[in-house]
């Protein structure tokens, strides 16, 4: 089956991390399998559609209110799924509705552990690649907090 990349999509870190806009079409997640992601992390209130066409994929769901930074467990718990999936070389890519607030706020705490950067350095790093994240004062506010804890 052809796949197209999903909208907004791109590496964080290519083979490991990547963020999107709300999936909708099977070709989507297959495009996702065909570069090696096997999990689907979304932050939506509700899973995206058509997400059991490709049951290759294991979605992941931590509900995040729109326009809301994740609490210091959702955090983790992104960290954790991202870290086990790429202990195995399995790809991981998260999403909200557009792929910009949510997404960047945990794609940022994601560089805050793996690159030991601070969080302002890791906000302005995911706003290079993925322009328009990380939305709200609190938003951003979580990334520098959870910094602080990892320090």
């Amino acid at each position: 089956m052809a796949s197209s990349p999903p909208h907004n999509f791109s590496w964080v870190e290519k083979g490991k991390v990547a963020g999107l806009a709300l999936p909708r079409m099977t070709s989507e997640y297959q495009f996702l399998l065909d570069n090696g992601i096997k999990h689907l992390v979304c932050l939506c209130e509700r899973k995206p559609p058509n997400y059991d066409t490709c049951p290759q994929l294991k979605l992941h769901h931590i509900k995040i209110v729109d326009f809301t930074p994740p609490s210091p467990s959702q955090i983790e718990r992104f960290l954790s799924i991202v870290e086990d999936a790429n202990s195995k070389g399995e790809g991981v890519a998260v999403h909200c509705m557009h792929g910009h607030g949510r997404t960047g706020t945990m794609l940022a705490c994601y560089l805050v552990k793996t690159q030991k950067i601070s969080g302002i350095d890791a906000i302005k790093r995911i706003r290079e690649l993925r322009h328009g994240s990380i939305e709200t004062h609190d938003q951003e506010k979580a990334v520098v907090q959870f910094y602080q804890r990892t320090k």
